[in-house]
């Protein structure tokens, strides 16, 4: 599938109500930004589809793509633009084998060999972690940005021409350096998040990466 992937990705951080999320996932739309991930880890299904429906609502009004974490069956219930996989989650080839071009896949990756497993089902890789964060729990061996530029030459190598989105940690001052390694983007959640001026964040995150993917 040929999808349209931001160079932005948002991830909701782990909050406390359904409701905080939904006000999160407004904010981030209304502040211009294109791509969002629904993750709530410690949520049963069922609150899950309800706020994934209510998300896919607040979306829709701002023409924002939105992706599912985990849950391919909620993301294909809502009508999100796909949806994203951990390691551990559902394997990608069986998403794409039951819904074909339906939804987009996003896969979580940490080595070359991650990246191999879901080449041939996958639209994107997330990549990381870049450094520590607290937004997950049981994090992979920190990649760096000498990890970053490694792992996308190899991906070259092997014609592997998937797009790549930094994940883990990442911080303003890092999207000079990490724009340099020939990522397509990243996934932020707590930069976004807590930042006071969230629109202009937005601006100048994609600015790095508008930039880079030009040159």
């Amino acid at each position: 599938m040929k999808a349209s992937i931001s160079s932005l990705h948002y991830i909701s951080p782990n909050l406390n109500h359904p409701q905080d999320y939904i006000s999160a996932i407004e904010r981030f739309c209304e502040s211009g930004g294109d791509w969002v991930q629904l993750r709530m880890k410690d949520f049963p299904k069922s609150i899950i589809l309800k706020t994934a429906q209510k998300a896919k609502s607040v979306c829709d009004r701002y023409a924002t793509k939105l992706i599912i974490n985990d849950h391919a069956e909620i993301a294909n219930k809502v009508g999100a633009y796909g949806v994203h996989v951990g390691k551990d989650d559902q394997k990608a080839h069986e998403i794409r084998e039951r819904y074909g071009d339906k939804l987009i896949i996003g896969c979580t990756a940490n080595t070359l060999e991650d990246i191999l497993s879901v080449a041939d089902s996958a639209d994107y890789i997330g990549l990381g972690p870049f450094r520590f964060t607290e937004t997950k729990k049981n994090l992979s061996p920190v990649l760096g940005l000498n990890g970053y530029s490694e792992m996308v030459s190899a991906m070259s190598q092997r014609g592997i021409n998937l797009p790549v989105i930094a994940i883990g940690g990442i911080a303003r001052e890092d999207l000079s350096s990490i724009s340099e390694t020939a990522v397509h983007g990243v996934a932020v959640s707590g930069l976004l998040h807590f930042s006071k001026d969230q629109k202009q964040e937005i601006q100048n995150i994609k600015n790095h990466f508008t930039y880079a993917n030009h040159r």
